[in-house]
């Protein structure tokens, strides 16, 4: 008799382990894929931001080529100084 309540004790707390181990894969699931969601959601709105930023930047080139021949010249220049340093 006793190893028999022994025995569904024993079951009865490996069903109930069973069960909560279950119920944590499945909140764990949940979390996952709502994390995957939201990244997918962030990495679009930063792919449309660097292209309004490259749109707005060749924009700012075609009005005023000169001044952007010149920037680049000034951080070439900056860039050849600072590699040369090292």
């Amino acid at each position: 008799m006793v190893k028999e309540t022994h025995g569904k004790a024993h079951s009865s707390t490996g069903r109930e382990a069973a069960e909560t181990a279950k119920s944590i894969g499945e909140e764990m699931s949940d979390y996952a894929r709502d994390a995957s969601r939201m990244a997918s959601k962030q990495f679009g709105r930063a792919q449309d931001a660097a292209i309004d930023a490259f749109d707005e930047t060749e924009a700012a080139i075609r009005r005023n080529p000169l001044s952007a021949i010149a920037i680049a010249l000034g951080i070439g220049f900056l860039l050849g100084v600072l590699a040369a340093r090292r």
